[in-house]
């Protein structure tokens, strides 16, 4: 097998003839990170929220986070390309800071992508049975859901080939759901103006301001981009990692964007009762738009082609939770470790691969007996992912003050500080954002997203400090500077 020189640093290596096969190349590395990020899932999640929260103009969030995520792949890409190691952001956060910052910032990120893929699943359960013409009851919902999980944790085990090739098609799915219907939309069903993206048709927050409002939608585009650092969690399966993965990462985030643009366009511009939407007295209002302009069938086309897209992106993020989990546990950083960092004969972390099956089929139950706290699952994961990433952005700004200059193929030369500061500002922006209490009569409601937060952090402080699994491996940690300097020698001979 091809190794980097960052893959050969590691210790702790599956035994032999337990080594990934690089099989990923650019595109489907770029169409993987494409279909988790899945602007038509955010899109068809969120849209209505948004809009009548903030009117029209809530598409600028898109835009919006667009940029500030494009700050932090920018930083991501910079150390994926000087550690192209299986897992993301612990092995990253491990060599930037050091094993304990790793852990904990691992665990977040591990829980923030287990209830990620409970929301998308149970979104997608709703296609689904609109499709078969069954009702959404809970009950119907959980076991759509678990249904869904295991087949796409089947798909997922066949082998990274397989995974490749439902990632491209997932892609192509996306392009048609959003691009091609937002582009037909514009063209032949408009009813709005363009200037509507500037009139917030009276949307106000309860205190009168439109700025409150305003921020109140910002779910709909912190939401759509992340998912783009899935290009690095496969880091050890891709062919010239260095190079490769910082450009599927940027393209994950311009693509998402440009996409998720066109498509709330065409449902904006297209709708012809658009205060309605903005009302909040059309609940559903994407199902009616497509209705009206495609008709019964062309509806029920788009929902077959939405279906797939929201499937690939459930196997890209099963795909990158199973190789969080292989990356910890050959790191001994987990109950069971030694079990779950087994590689299949398909080159697939299988046992990783089943409890990242498992556990979000865990979290489904909890949907079943609490269906109204989906939403609010939902905000605890995006939260979770910031605070996850922010962890490695203020970890990279650490290693640049103290000198760190990074030395994998692709880098941002002497732009990578400033980048980094915005990055790092950004970030804290959108975690206030996200913190913001609901607007509910109880505490619990009001205070869910951090209450959810403060017990994942809680749990993960709590189970380090009675197993100390930190202490289980010795594999590098705050290297960067030094492993710099190697790599940089390295070329020179």
């Amino acid at each position: 097998m091809e190794q980097t020189s960052a893959t050969k640093s590691i210790d702790t290596q599956p035994e032999k003839g337990q080594q990934f096969n690089r099989s990923i190349g650019l595109v489907s590395n770029f169409a993987l990170g494409f279909t988790y990020l899945s602007p038509l899932t955010a899109v068809y999640s969120l849209f209505a929220l948004a809009i009548t929260l903030a009117g029209p103009p809530a598409i600028w969030w898109i835009l919006i986070a667009a940029c500030g995520q494009l700050l932090v792949a920018l930083v991501f890409g910079e150390v994926a390309s000087q550690y192209p190691i299986t897992g993301g952001l612990y092995p990253w956060a491990r060599r930037l800071w050091g094993k304990k910052y790793a852990w904990i910032a691992a665990w977040i990120y591990l829980w923030a992508l287990v209830v990620t893929i409970t929301s998308i699943v149970e979104y997608t359960s709703t296609f689904v049975a609109s499709l078969f013409h069954y009702g959404d009851t809970p009950l119907a919902m959980l076991l759509t859901s678990v249904v869904l999980l295991t087949i796409m944790m089947g798909v997922n085990m066949s082998g990274t080939k397989n995974l490749a090739r439902v990632a491209r098609f997932g892609f192509w799915c996306e392009i048609i759901s959003v691009i091609a219907l937002g582009i037909y939309l514009l063209i032949f069903h408009r009813n709005q103006p363009f200037s509507v993206v500037f009139d917030a048709m009276g949307a106000l927050a309860k205190d009168g301001s439109y700025g409150t409002a305003f921020m109140s939608a910002s779910l709909m585009g912190l939401f759509m981009f992340f998912g783009f650092e899935a290009c690095g969690n496969v880091a050890e399966e891709v062919k010239n990692p260095g190079r490769k993965i910082p450009v599927a990462m940027i393209l994950s985030i311009v693509f998402g964007a440009i996409s998720a643009v066109i498509s709330i366009l065409g449902y904006l511009l297209s709708s012809p009762d658009l205060m309605n939407i903005v009302n909040g007295k059309i609940a559903d209002p994407i199902p009616a738009i497509l209705n009206d302009a495609l008709g019964e069938k062309g509806a029920t086309v788009f929902i077959v082609i939405a279906i797939v897209a929201m499937l690939s992106c459930i196997l890209s993020l099963q795909a990158a939770l199973s190789r969080l989990i292989f990356s910890f546990s050959r790191d001994k950083m987990l109950p069971g470790s030694e079990w779950m960092a087994k590689i299949s004969k398909h080159s697939v972390p299988d046992n990783a691969m089943l409890i990242s099956c498992l556990l979000p089929m865990v979290i489904c139950v909890w949907v079943y007996f609490q269906p109204d706290n989906l939403a609010r699952i939902t905000a605890f994961a995006v939260i979770g992912i910031y605070v996850s990433f922010q962890m490695v952005i203020l970890a990279a700004l650490r290693q640049r003050l103290k000198g760190w200059k990074p030395a994998g193929e692709w880098t941002l030369g002497a732009w990578g500080m400033l980048v980094n500061v915005l990055a790092l500002a950004y970030g804290i922006g959108g975690i206030w954002l996200l913190a913001q209490p609901a607007d509910s009569a109880t505490f619990i409601d009001r205070w869910t997203v951090l209450i959810g937060l403060a017990l994942v952090i809680g749990s993960g402080l709590v189970y380090m400090s009675i197993a100390r699994p930190f202490g289980h491996s010795d594999a590098p940690e705050n290297d960067a500077i030094e492993y710099a300097k190697r790599l940089n020698l390295s070329r020179e001979y």
